[in-house]
């Protein structure tokens, strides 16, 4: 795997985490009620008088994906994106693409209280975690149970930004110094901990829009599972890569990071359930990645590989905290064929899909991010009984989670410029909680 290794380091070199910086010269906002997502895209890019190939380049995307946002055929629910256009369009306020919003979506926003401390713990040399940093050595069992604590509150807790965010630099400190003091079988265990540990230092920091320390943070455990020769724990952390690979733009290193770690991890007959959940995730991200690539096709056949294996697996899991099973293969193909512009076989495919309730296998963010690509495609279908009812699904499944999702957004002032009687209240206390209301 080396080799590989050294292949994705030179591709990495190469990528640039460039961000224009504009100045807002005091234009007036658009009328947020009269305009999409899409259309205020549309709007700024032929304001500042450049093509869609263009501003697609500049924020890693294909022309034809651009097209299709600014046309509605497809949404943008990526925070990191809408930033990214933007600052592309010198605009001060992410809500001027998207409108009201119930969060702080100013380009120049303080970052996540927690940020400080875990940036100063993934600088800090790892020979000198749990010494220049307190974190005192657990056994493996006892480091493995305490990421397990962490990956909980962060995948299942509705409050969880804060609680994880403190934790993280404290069980990175005390990963380093149980590894320090291990050796053979608890040496492995310990390892597998502190990768699925930097996972959650990834996706945490992902979320709150530190890109450049969560790829650090993918990157470091990407090496490390590389050097152990595990199979399925270097599927998995190439799965992480991927991730934020492909919500930074780099589709098409994300694409070429997971073909390669699929032919180089192939599962045999033997395989346990973990390496085939990891194997079956790393398809699901090449089918993201690819389909952003304006590459359906590869996608497509993705997701076939995909299927295969979740047969093979039959159950829903969550190995490495990568969501792998039937059900999430299925949820990729609604994603797919939204993608794509297909919408109604995205809702043919979802009549199919059994969303599990909340608690269970799969993590809250996976199905509530789910359920809003239906919300979606029910309202680019026209359809609004089925938009709002999607929409109560989402706020009863995770309160805080409606909140950040600029589609759900735009969805419910679209909703609110016609409201049909029946449907005012339910959707004046949808609007009100998510902070849309004038």
């Amino acid at each position: 795997m080396s080799h590989q290794y050294d292949r994705y380091n030179r591709q990495r070199a190469v990528v640039r985490w460039s961000l224009s910086a504009h100045t807002h010269q005091g234009e007036s906002m658009i009328n947020p009620t009269g305009m999409t997502t899409g259309e205020r895209i549309r709007y700024y890019r032929t304001k500042t008088g450049r093509t869609q190939a263009a501003v697609a380049g500049l924020v890693g995307r294909s022309e034809d994906w651009l097209s299709k946002v600014e046309r509605n055929v497809i949404g943008i629910d990526s925070l990191a994106m809408l930033t990214r256009l933007a600052r592309e369009f010198g605009l001060d306020n992410v809500g001027e693409l998207v409108g009201g919003t119930a969060v702080d979506l100013s380009l120049g926003a303080d970052e996540h209280p927690s940020v400080p401390n875990i940036r100063r713990a993934l600088n800090t040399p790892p020979s000198l975690l749990g010494i220049g940093l307190p974190g005192d050595a657990l056994t493996a069992q006892q480091l493995g149970e305490r990421v397990v604590e962490a990956w909980g509150i962060y995948e299942n807790e509705t409050e969880r930004y804060a609680p994880v965010g403190e934790m993280l630099p404290g069980l990175l400190a005390e990963a380093y110094s149980t590894l320090r003091q291990t050796t053979g079988e608890d040496e492995l265990a310990g390892t597998r901990a502190l990768v699925s540990l930097l996972h959650l230092h990834q996706v945490f920091l992902r979320r709150v829009g530190e890109r450049k320390l969560s790829l650090r943070a993918a990157d470091r455990a990407m090496q490390i599972a590389d050097q152990t020769g595990d199979a399925a724990l270097i599927a998995a952390a190439a799965w992480n890569v991927c991730g934020i690979l492909t919500s930074s733009g780099e589709v098409g290193d994300s694409l070429d990071l997971a073909r390669e770690t699929i032919a180089h991890c192939r599962p045999g007959d033997d395989a346990t359930p973990e390496h085939l959940s990891a194997y079956g995730a790393l398809h699901l991200a090449g089918v993201i990645a690819a389909v952003r690539h304006s590459k359906a096709p590869a996608a497509w056949d993705l997701l076939r590989g995909a299927e295969s294996i979740g047969e093979r697996l039959g159950v829903d899991r969550n190995d490495f905290h990568t969501s792998f099973g039937p059900t999430n293969v299925s949820m990729h193909g609604v994603h797919l064929a939204a993608e794509e512009g297909d919408i109604a076989e995205a809702l043919r495919l979802a009549d199919d899909v059994d969303v599990p309730e909340p608690g269970g296998v799969l993590p809250l963010e996976r199905t509530t991010r789910y359920l809003v690509e239906v919300m979606h495609a029910n309202r680019l279908n026209g359809d609004q009984y089925a938009t709002l009812h999607m929409l109560r699904q989402i706020m009863e499944a995770s309160p805080e989670e409606i909140k950040y999702f600029p589609l759900v957004r735009e969805a419910v002032q679209s909703l609110m410029k016609r409201p049909r009687p029946h449907m005012r209240a339910e959707l004046h206390k949808i609007a009100e909680h998510v902070g849309v209301l004038a």
